[in-house]
């Protein structure tokens, strides 16, 4: 249900104490007002309140408020603070089980106050930001937008790497590989030819760098005369090792690469197993396991795939994040018996087994014993070349029962001295490629290699800056809009020591002292904002405007003779204006044509549409005569 008492979501106005102690002045939310009249009243009737919201800051906090709220009607107004500790019960589980539940209420504790004061502290900040940079960006870029703490922090790694695929300059250099083949040294007599494919991997002991044309012909000319020779065949055994089990971040971005899920579908879905009592609690950081579930686990890789895929000793991991929270689990499945095709209950669908399945078969895998292998290496001498071929067998599949199997490359039975003869010399031009963009996967694992923001956050923080029109999703990676670059643009120009990525990574670590009882929370928000007000004063009165950029079609504009037609990014996506507005207040909307598409029905041009969920798919420009529509381009466009 979220949180009940909050501060007001609209028209309140900035409900913060900013002169004295940042004191927020809450409210109960519209929307849960009939939930908290039915919880003081069921209230009431009992002699002890069980608060058993999540356990973490969030779920502190409405567990304090809960209890603010319903603390008016106690029994007895004697001694109201002992009859409130003694009446109020704060329990937490990690898992929706009978037993899990049955153990929590066996060792009631009290509302952790530290980390209320955390999540108090960010709901501040963010109060803060949001509230005084909002009307700031209205006024000097455009109208109806906003800023967000961590949010825009976001939006600028996107912009950043933008910026960095466009200033790349890609730089040449080649790869050579050589066919050769040879008769086995064992038995001349057979006719059967043992090939082999090798690659060029040092010259003259260094290791080879072909930058252009000239050298790469250079050697291709020396390859064609040189005699071949196997000089060396090194043969490894090499181990694969499990992957630890899942984190938030890490199903997160599991859910994106397998499934191609955001973010926030795959928390959704997670909700749902936990709410079901399928999987332990969905949002934490750390890698940790109780030991009742390594037995768990350890009992039925025996049972199931025999002793051989255990190891001696449970596996422990260990978290990496020094603000992970080690008393949470990672996520796993309450009990490992139950299967994907074993969710029937109410509500269940294909991809909540699917999700399962995975979150299942990563957590059995963590307790399995490595994958073996033979890794063989032929390295083949030709004058001052080494050329060198690898090849990989499977000895042991070990934890890669439960998941992909490793594809084996098999080389020819060759003997060291073995004369090779030459089939062919194979070059290929290459061209160094840009950084890629970040995927939802890749932009979860950026922020969370930079320490901002919280896994439990993440699916918020990526949906927001969607829907507020800063970057979209082609292809399933992220461009920056021309709004988001002067969005980004003004608040480095104006605001760069809040926007930097070590400032808003330090405020995550203040938040994770504030939640140990190692740092005070006002203070820490007195420190952010008395630099930050001044600097909002400053830049009312000085800051210059932002100029959001456009793009030119090259059409005079039909209502003026001085401007012309350009594609401006609003509120709802594109559309096309007048360059001199707001002189000339010409619009029209903008229609987005693939180019060299045709609608594989009449013929008509294609265009590029978005679905009221904001997914892209393709139609015909004649619709409603022609309803033709697909979520992929036609297969002519697609080869053109």
């Amino acid at each position: 249900m979220g949180h009940v008492r909050d501060l007001p979501e609209k028209g309140g106005g900035l409900a913060i104490d900013i002169e004295h102690d940042f004191a927020p002045k809450y409210q109960v939310l519209e929307s849960k007002k009939a939930h908290v009249a039915l919880l003081k009243k069921l209230a009431k009737e009992a002699s002890v309140v069980y608060l058993a919201t999540d356990p973490d800051r969030e779920g502190e906090a409405i567990s304090y408020h809960v209890q603010y709220l319903l603390s008016d009607d106690a029994k007895s107004k004697k001694d109201t603070a002992q009859n409130n500790e003694d009446r109020f019960k704060r329990v937490t589980f990690h898992e929706i089980t009978k037993s899990a539940i049955e153990e929590a209420l066996k060792h009631p504790g009290s509302v952790n106050i530290p980390m209320v004061n955390a999540q108090q502290a960010r709901r501040v900040l963010d109060r803060l930001v949001g509230y005084t940079l909002s009307p700031l960006l209205w006024r000097k870029v455009r109208r109806g937008l906003s800023a967000g703490r961590v949010q825009s922090v976001a939006v600028r790694l996107i912009v950043d790497k933008e910026r960095e695929i466009r200033a790349f300059k890609p730089e040449e250099y080649w790869e050579i590989f050589v066919d050769l083949n040879g008769l086995p040294s064992t038995d001349h007599l057979q006719s059967q030819k043992l090939e082999l494919r090798v690659q060029l991997y040092k010259v003259s002991g260094k290791p080879a760098k072909i930058g252009n044309t000239e050298q790469a012909e250079k050697v291709i000319a020396e390859l064609n005369s040189a005699k071949y020779k196997v000089s060396d065949i090194e043969q490894v055994e090499q181990r694969s090792s499990p992957f630890p089990p899942f984190t938030t971040s890490l199903l997160q971005r599991a859910g994106s690469n397998t499934f191609s899920w955001s973010a926030k579908m795959t928390m959704q879905i997670a909700q749902s197993l936990y709410e079901h009592g399928y999987i332990t609690y969905h949002r934490t950081d750390s890698f940790n396991l109780a030991d009742e579930a390594v037995l768990m686990a350890r009992n039925f890789i025996e049972q199931n795939f025999g002793k051989e895929y255990l190891p001696d000793s449970k596996r422990v991991y260990k978290t990496k994040a020094a603000s992970a929270q080690e008393a949470h689990e990672a996520i796993r499945p309450t009990d490992v018996n139950r299967r994907g095709e074993d969710l029937t209950a109410a509500g269940m669908t294909s991809r909540h087994q699917k999700l399962y399945e995975l979150i299942r078969a990563r957590f059995l895998q963590c307790q399995m014993s490595d994958a073996r292998f033979d890794k063989t290496s032929i390295l083949v001498e030709a004058d001052k070349y080494l050329l060198k071929a690898d090849g990989k067998r499977m000895i042991f599949d070990g934890y890669l029962r439960l998941g992909k199997t490793s594809d084996d490359v098999f080389l020819p039975q060759l003997s060291v001295g073995q004369a090779l003869s030459l089939m062919k010399v194979d070059p290929i031009q290459k061209y160094t490629n840009p950084p890629s963009r970040y995927s939802e996967a890749g932009l979860i694992k950026e922020l969370e290699k930079r320490g901002i923001g919280r896994p439990s956050t993440y699916a918020t923080i990526i949906s927001t800056i969607q829907d507020r029109g800063y970057v979209v999703k082609e292809e399933k990676s992220f461009h920056p809009t021309a709004i988001g670059e002067a969005v980004v643009d003004f608040l480095l120009a104006n605001f760069a020591s809040v926007f930097a990525y070590e400032f808003t990574a330090k405020m995550e670590k203040d938040l994770d002292l504030i939640a140990d009882g190692k740092k005070q929370w006002v203070p820490t928000v007195a420190e952010f904002w008395g630099p930050m007000s001044s600097q909002v004063k400053k830049v009312e009165e000085t800051g210059e405007r932002i100029k959001v950029q456009v793009e030119s079609t090259g059409e005079k504009c039909p209502d003026c003779e001085d401007g012309e037609v350009v594609i401006r990014t609003g509120k709802y996506g594109k559309f096309l204006s007048c360059s001199t507005y707001p002189d000339c207040k010409y619009t029209k909307p903008y229609i987005e044509y693939v180019k060299d598409a045709v609608c594989p029905q009449d013929g008509g041009r294609v265009r590029a549409m978005k679905s009221k969920k904001g997914a892209k798919f393709f139609g015909c420009e004649n619709y409603p005569n022609c309803r033709w529509a697909a979520w992929k381009l036609p297969a002519k466009s697609e080869e053109k």
